[in-house]
């Protein structure tokens, strides 16, 4: 089998899937970058305004700009954000439309390892950011095995199909994120993991949760038995409790730093 092409076009459809786990590892991101309020964010890859509903929940900024290049999402993002001084734009993280020196601080949210040019988009990043601005951003860490997927993946690796990856994986491990960031030339370098834990109901709801996108349509296009068979090597892989709940951890790595004035 072919490993297929990641996409995000249909914001509900990502909410299902990743909107909790978005938020999750987004509290504990924002606790440790502890912005000011008051200042002017870029969320590159703001997919469906999950991660930016959570800079007006918790940071108070004046403004928010997201950029995306699905305009489903964008749809979806803006709905959300109805009544907020947000605005989201279709474009490119490899070239934002944005003039140099806009922003207090730029992030990228679980994105940068779907960037085709993972430096480049650093780059692009700090270009729009002010002098001493804050430029960072997290991502699963999805070669560690942290993606909230991984149980899946693990038990199709086991039987010989590919997970659909995201195409630049590497750029999420925690050395990566450093040397990006440093040959960015930021300052005051920081990293940090963030694991954050989920309860499932029991585990079909981690199932059809974790179906949602990419990984279900593999699932969905495998013969039946063989579906079963994956299905049956997961519930394995996370055993219930009394109650009959599931508890999955996942974990995304995290780097922060300032543009040089």
């Amino acid at each position: 089998m072919t490993q297929q092409q990641i996409r995000f076009d249909d914001g509900a459809a990502y909410e299902r899937m990743m909107g909790v786990w978005s938020r999750l590892a987004g509290e504990v991101f924002l606790d440790w970058l502890a912005p000011a309020p008051g200042l002017r964010w870029v969320d590159v890859g703001c997919g469906n305004g999950a991660f930016t509903r959570l800079l007006f929940d918790r940071c108070a900024p004046s403004a928010v700009d997201g950029v995306d290049p699905s305009e489903g999402q964008l749809d979806f993002a803006r709905r959300r954000l109805v009544g907020h001084s947000a605005t989201f734009h279709r474009g490119d993280a490899l070239q934002l439309p944005f003039s140099d020196r806009d922003f207090d601080v730029a992030v990228m949210a679980l994105v940068i390892f779907f960037v085709p040019d993972p430096a480049k988009g650093v780059a692009e990043m700090v270009r729009v950011a002010r002098p001493g601005g804050l430029v960072a951003a997290y991502a699963w860490d999805v070669l560690g095995g942290g993606f909230t997927q991984e149980p899946i993946w693990a038990e199709m690796r086991a039987i010989g199909l590919k997970p659909a990856m995201p195409p630049r994986a590497e750029a999420s491990r925690i050395e990566a994120l450093r040397k990006l960031w440093m040959d960015a030339g930021l300052q005051d370098v920081k990293m940090r993991e963030i694991p954050v834990s989920r309860a499932f109901a029991n585990f079909e709801e981690y199932w059809s949760t974790s179906l949602a996108g990419t990984t279900g349509q593999i699932v969905a296009a495998l013969p039946p038995a063989e579906a079963e068979n994956l299905k049956a090597r997961v519930r394995g892989r996370l055993p219930a409790d009394a109650s009959g709940r599931v508890t999955y951890e996942a974990r995304a790595n995290a780097v922060q730093g300032r543009v040089r004035q």
